[in-house]
């Protein structure tokens, strides 16, 4: 990446019933210049319609990424569930590669009550099994263990810094409004700047180089995140967090998870943009 480009959880609002083709046109058209397939209920993008799609992103030069199905848990107690979050990951990552797709972003695991160490080991062994199946069947994309915003949840920044440091083609999927739903801190801009240290820190200039970002705005509680929300109808201090991107010189790509996807995703690319301005 030679700059951070901003994008859509899904085919934008004013493109839906209209197909993934359609919506990347949209995207194109919208001035944005990422699109996140998403997979969160099923794989819903077949084989021979990956094809497809990965000419058009790039007939357009849309960046994809892909979001995993909500249904993987690396830390469940039963094989079966194990096994099927495993098969739901390299399902995710064989369809979005032959999309073109980046990376693969996914939500990891719940603690259930476990020690946090021992459910980041089976968290590891987990995704090391998946990472191995990938790189027999040749596939070369980044799988995104995502951070969390619900606190029985797996994946506080340090666990995903820490997976991303352990195993190869591992780079963090870092959602900002999540860490803010956790504590109800994470909104400031030194806080921001700590954030984004602590990625230097673990992975060196290439974690600052290779970012996946989620950001909306986001309703939270005692136990972490609620739902998330339109920035502005939000207490997330957006701008600030814009100036720490700019300040750091980060690169990747950023999506809005907003219920307003193409809304925000144009708000934070144009603050973006002012910023460099400045």
């Amino acid at each position: 990446m030679d700059d951070l480009l901003f994008g859509t959880a899904g085919i934008p609002i004013g493109a839906k019933g209209e197909g993934t083709g359609k919506g990347i046109d949209s995207v194109k058209r919208l001035g944005l210049g990422a699109m996140e397939l998403e997979f969160v209920q099923s794989v819903n993008i077949s084989e021979k319609a990956a094809p497809i799609i990965a000419s058009a992103a790039e007939k357009s030069k849309v960046v994809l990424t892909c979001h995993a199905p909500y249904f993987v848990n690396l830390n469940a107690e039963k094989m079966k569930v194990l096994e099927a979050s495993r098969a739901r990951l390299l399902k995710s990552a064989q369809i979005a590669s032959a999309c073109g797709a980046w990376s693969v972003c996914f939500h990891s695991a719940f603690y259930l009550g476990m020690d946090k160490e021992d459910a980041y080991k089976n968290v590891k062994k987990q995704l090391s099994l998946v990472m191995g199946a990938l790189e027999q069947q040749g596939i070369d994309i980044w799988m995104r263990p995502e951070t969390m915003g619900k606190k029985t949840q797996f994946g506080r920044l340090s666990e995903i810094l820490k997976l991303s440091s352990e195993l190869d083609r591992v780079m963090p999927c870092v959602d900002f409004a999540h860490m803010h739903a956790l504590e109800g801190k994470n909104n400031t801009y030194d806080e921001f700047c700590g954030i984004l240290e602590e990625v230097e820190k673990a992975l060196g200039k290439q974690g600052l180089a290779n970012m996946h970002i989620h950001f909306s705005g986001i309703n939270y509680g005692p136990k972490g995140e609620r739902n998330h929300l339109v920035l502005e109808e939000s207490d997330f201090n957006y701008e600030e967090l814009v100036r720490a991107f700019r300040d750091f010189k980060i690169k990747g790509v950023a999506i809005s998870e907003s219920p307003n996807i193409e809304e925000d995703a144009l708000l934070l690319q144009k603050i973006y943009n002012r910023v460099a301005q400045k």
